[in-house]
């Protein structure tokens, strides 16, 4: 997998595999597209001991033994290349063979396998772990060691990189699991833990505070960070935010930092949004995320930005979102919002800006009505809202099975680029009955674009179908030329 440490937006890191090469319980309201599955998660303490001061004792030892550390493995692939003889021109002659005749010789490399390693929260006792989504990307294999040093396969049940989450699952019983909390519990200057594996340090616990709730960093796309000043270092990602009581309240995701290690803040993904992820991959397979349908920014950055221009603005209130574009179709269209609206509470919560909107929303599912309380031209009003999934409708999101196309892919030798007057594209290797087959294609014929996407990779064709399952038309536009040089186009319709 990709090394992990990387920069983002200046200074922010993920701090998930220490790579050497490269690496809710949903709140469902009153009509969900989806009966709310059962929760999958550890019931909390009822008892914590109490002091006059703050005693993390408890916590720690009751949080080591829950958290895993997880090695990933990424299988180095196979290349082919085309090496010519240098000296055959000169020496054709000499053995007969006539000068330039010489065939240029088709090799194979494979690449290095590749290593990473990050952590995991247990979370049932049957071997359910929640981690984060850039600790197994791309994994083809995946080993998980408890802190008793029993160690065990992991396979990914689902992953969303939406929210940097992921759940795997490993063959055990009665194992240590941590009992969930409610981050939206936590309050500035409570003192937390992190749990984890940082630097391969396995079972390392450190201490320290909440700095911030709902922080946004423009890392993912659905984030609403809790900041802590307690040590995370490369190996934490995926693993445990602890209360005092034993409770796990976020998954450790990034690190703030020049370096690329500890230098002041760490930033975890808080339960609220990790309960709706996790209990929609255990039971679908892949998120069933609620779209409200606008576009925005929070209300104090839309003032500041439009003073910046010497522009005065009065929204009525200097908290909440601002609505700098309603999409079309939408959920939110059909409501009647409008630009210029500024949303102040999300079914009931309190929003004053962006990252808790993101954080009330990823709570539901499409289907849920929820209550929007929002401002227009400084008037208070409340609507009732229905959310609607990625495609515009209620339905259950389903993930496309790629062995629905019926293909197998490969990148196009470079002799045959050359041949054909091409840079890229995937020579389908294999066909058999599925939706490519229906649509026309033969073994041999090579994909060049999916959705205006060149397929350089077999990755670029898992990430266009995956992309087009999410998207209202649910349509593949392939372009494509045969072996004889021959263009020629699919459409393939997911829906059918």
């Amino acid at each position: 997998m990709k090394q992990t440490i990387k920069m983002l937006i200046g200074m922010v890191a993920l701090v998930g595999a220490t790579s050497v090469v490269t690496a809710s319980v949903v709140k469902n309201s009153q009509s969900s597209a989806a009966e709310a599955p059962e929760s999958v998660f550890a019931t909390a303490p009822v008892t914590a001991p109490q002091g006059g001061y703050v005693d993390l004792t408890y916590a720690a030892e009751k949080s080591v033994d829950a958290v895993a550390y997880i090695k990933v493995t990424k299988t180095g692939r196979t290349r082919q290349y085309v090496v010519r003889d240098p000296f055959s021109d000169f020496f054709g002659d000499f053995f007969g063979q006539g000068r330039g005749q010489q065939q240029p010789q088709q090799r194979e490399y494979k690449e290095p396998d590749s290593h990473g390693a990050g952590s995991g929260v247990i979370i049932s006792t049957d071997g359910y772990i929640v981690t984060n989504n850039h600790v197994v990307a791309g994994a083809d294999e995946i080993e998980v060691k408890l802190n008793d040093n029993r160690e065990f396969k992991g396979r990914i049940i689902g992953t969303d990189e939406t929210t940097d989450l992921a759940l795997i699952k490993i063959d055990g019983k009665d194992l240590p699991t941590l009992p969930i909390g409610n981050s939206d519990d936590l309050k500035l200057g409570q003192w937390v833990l992190a749990v984890g594996n940082p630097l391969n340090l396995t079972g390392t616990v450190t201490a320290g505070i909440v700095s911030a709730k709902a922080r946004g960093l423009g890392a993912n796309g659905v984030e609403s960070f809790i900041q802590t000043d307690a040590a995370i270092n490369p190996g934490n990602s995926g693993g445990a935010l602890v209360n005092s009581r034993g409770e796990l309240v976020g998954i450790n995701a990034m690190l703030y930092s020049q370096t690329g290690s500890y230098s002041g803040y760490g930033f975890a993904i808080p339960t609220t949004i990790m309960n709706k992820v996790v209990a929609d991959l255990k039971v679908y397979g892949t998120v069933q995320r609620a779209i409200l349908g606008v576009q925005g920014t929070d209300v104090a950055s839309y003032v500041d930005a439009e003073k910046a221009k010497g522009n005065d603005v009065d929204l009525g209130t200097m908290s909440g979102v601002y609505v700098a574009q309603v999409t079309d179709a939408s959920a939110a269209q059909d409501a009647g919002f409008e630009k210029g609206d500024v949303i102040t509470k999300f079914d009931g919560k309190k929003v004053s800006k962006m990252s808790e909107l993101q954080e009330a929303i990823a709570q539901h599912r499409p289907g849920d009505k929820v209550s929007v309380t929002y401002l227009r031209n400084k008037k208070e009003s409340t609507i009732s809202v229905t959310l609607r999934n990625t495609q515009g409708n209620t339905k259950i999101m389903e993930e496309v099975d790629l062995d629905d196309m019926g293909v197998a892919l490969k990148p196009v030798p470079e002799e045959d680029m050359k041949n054909l007057g091409i840079s890229y594209g995937l020579t389908i290797t294999a066909i058999r009955n599925g939706k490519m087959k229906a649509a026309g294609a033969s073994k041999g014929t090579i994909i060049l674009q999916v959705n205006d996407q060149k397929m350089e990779s077999v990755e670029n064709w898992e990430e266009a179908v995956k992309s087009a399952n999410q998207s209202t038309e649910r349509t593949l536009w392939i372009k494509a030329i045969t072996p004889a040089g021959r263009k020629t186009s699919y459409v393939i319709d997911l829906n059918e």
